[in-house]
């Protein structure tokens, strides 16, 4: 009985995987065993670096809000725990945009954080020592 090679199948995926490595050089583009490790590589990269890209994105808005922050007189650290006193429900990048492009706006904001967090610390009763 002659051997089934299911040729069809196999020449589409190989076309597919080639034609997904579009772009890469040199044999990574042309050949299919090259560009199944190319295009494997790529897809985890891909994936991997979605992840990455929140994170750092997530820096960034913190070193901004920081900064804004200082300026205004009071420490990043101080200023979130203010939003959560205040009740203000604001993330962070849509703060750091803020801080960014309507100054004014953000220095509201942290006044309504500075004043939270002085009437936080006068309900706290005092420990006895």
């Amino acid at each position: 009985m002659p051997r089934a090679t299911n040729a069809p199948a196999s020449r589409e995926r190989r076309k597919r995987v080639v034609k997904s490595a579009k772009g890469y050089r040199g044999r990574r583009s042309k050949l299919f065993r090259y560009a199944k490790d190319a295009t494997m590589k790529g897809k985890y990269w891909a994936y991997r670096d979605r992840k990455t890209r929140k994170r750092t994105f997530r820096y960034l808005w913190i070193q901004r809000l920081n900064a804004a922050a200082r300026a205004n007189g009071i420490t990043y650290s101080r200023f979130a725990e203010g939003l959560k006193a205040a009740g203000i429900g604001l993330d962070r990048k849509i703060l750091a945009d803020l801080a960014v492009t309507d100054e004014a706006a953000f220095k509201s904001i942290v006044d309504q954080a500075k004043s939270a967090l002085e009437n936080k610390s006068k309900s706290k009763p005092k420990k006895a020592a």
